[in-house]
């Protein structure tokens, strides 16, 4: 079996992984990066910062297909060329047009990080943590016209814990997601597959966060979800506190819930000096936050 691999990151790199457990032959892989940089930078940070995906390609001597988008006549030639049975595809932007993803012998399989038709959209991990969501999962579907909408081909659950932040929920599922495309890849060499549709009265989508999401509100939620609100954005975007005149950076490893109680939005413990507040919540219960570090214009995270 033939697979091309499109993707970017972490779950690019567990898919190289995933197949090359299954024994598929990767005929070529298309990093996302080459759709957002210049030639001149994505060989700069090739040299002095390569990704886990790229050294995985260069130890497996896999062939980078170099196109611009995944749309184009280039990239059209490429899988013709190389006579892919399978486009799996992992972290794309690109709505794949349906002349590109009809393409291969077997189908276009693109993998969401959630339990479809659930979480449909672009960060289905801060949407599964902020709405206090108990497990995820992984989803690989046939792809069609319309994001995350494709019949189902495999999916597997992956537990959240108390205290996950996205960090650690997406080191989960790619890690998943790495297994269960090796088991994918290996029922289609040898059996064949029912594609099973999504129900879409089951179905949620939730679109891009809006900047002023990054600060808490204490009078709109209560401690549980300020808490998930805070690990959810992390590490993808800081949350912000307002105390004062000046805006704080929130540590998701550093807060919890105390006996303590108040009017929603109050300070009930203030103590600066070791960088913590305590702060009502809707529901009146205490915020503690610690670990809080001063807002600065130009502040790395």
């Amino acid at each position: 079996m033939k697979v091309v691999l499109l993707g970017k990151g972490e779950m690019l790199a567990n898919l190289i992984r995933g197949c090359v457990l299954a024994g598929v032959d990767i005929v070529g892989v298309f990093r996302y990066e080459r759709c957002l940089y210049s030639n001149l930078r994505l060989f700069w940070q090739d040299c002095f910062m390569p990704s886990p995906e790229l050294t995985l390609i260069k130890k497996h001597m896999l062939y980078e297909i170099k196109c611009k988008r995944a749309n184009s006549s280039e990239f059209k030639a490429e899988i013709i060329k190389l006579n892919t049975d399978v486009i799996l595809v992992g972290t794309w932007r690109e709505r794949l047009k349906k002349e590109i993803y009809e393409l291969p012998v077997i189908g276009t399989i693109n993998v969401h990080p959630s339990l479809l038709p659930k979480y449909r959209g672009p960060n289905p991990y801060l949407q599964t943590i902020w709405h206090g969501e108990k497990e995820s999962g992984v989803t690989f579907h046939l792809m069609n016209e319309n994001f995350d909408e494709g019949a189902i081909l495999a999916q597997a659950k992956v537990e959240i814990l108390e205290g996950d932040t996205s960090r650690e929920l997406k080191n989960k599922t790619v890690f998943k997601a790495r297994i269960l495309c090796a088991e994918l890849l290996e029922k289609l060499k040898t059996s064949v597959i029912v594609p099973i549709k999504q129900d879409e009265s089951k179905a949620t989508y939730y679109k891009n966060i809006n900047p002023e999401d990054m600060t808490l509100d204490f009078t709109k939620e209560t401690a549980e979800e300020i808490c998930a609100h805070i690990r959810a954005f992390y590490p993808f975007l800081p949350t912000y506190i307002q105390f004062g005149n000046k805006f704080y950076v929130t540590n998701p490893y550093k807060i919890s819930t105390t006996k303590q109680s108040g009017v929603a939005g109050d300070v009930l413990v203030e103590d600066l000096k070791n960088k913590s507040l305590t702060i009502a919540a809707k529901d009146g219960v205490g915020v503690c936050l610690s670990g809080l570090k001063l807002y600065r214009k130009f502040m790395f995270f």
